[in-house]
């Protein structure tokens, strides 16, 4: 295969957005690539995971007869980075899309719900492209370098 069909064949990022959680730990991140196609992800920290083992620790001390534990179940794909800045967010995706991994580990967000069966098989994840355009339009903010 020559280096330009493997270049058709990429999949390139065109927008990110980001937004950070009020405890600074975590952003949703959504990714719009050059086809049009939408994926989202969580970013956190360790801090994050820190924060979450306190929680389930928490809950199940107030839990009578239940004995107290830290565990943390990351129902979202999660993506665990040393620091929540753009350019840290923008690299590791980069990187994941050079690696041909980035589609394993991001939610596809589509619209059609014959795609979405399909994707859901495949990848285990899915989500509805109105969501992601709402959260796009009317949430989001990007976050500083």
């Amino acid at each position: 295969m020559s280096a330009n069909s493997i270049a058709e064949l990429l999949i390139v990022p065109e927008e990110i957005f980001c937004e950070m959680h009020e405890e600074g730990d975590a952003c949703d991140v959504i990714v719009r690539m050059d086809d049009g196609t939408v994926f989202t992800a969580l970013f956190a920290t360790l801090s994050y995971i820190h924060r979450q083992l306190s929680l389930t620790w928490m809950v199940t001390e107030s839990i009578p007869e239940t004995p107290p534990v830290r565990y943390a179940v990351l129902d979202t794909p999660h993506i665990i980075v040393e620091q929540l800045r753009r350019k840290t967010i923008e690299d590791s995706i980069d990187n994941m899309v050079a690696q041909d991994v980035f589609e394993s580990l991001f939610t596809r967000v589509t619209e059609d719900e014959e795609v979405d069966a399909k994707l859901a098989k495949r990848t285990q994840q899915h989500t509805t492209q109105e969501i992601a355009q709402a959260v796009i339009e009317e949430v989001l903010v990007l976050i500083e370098s």
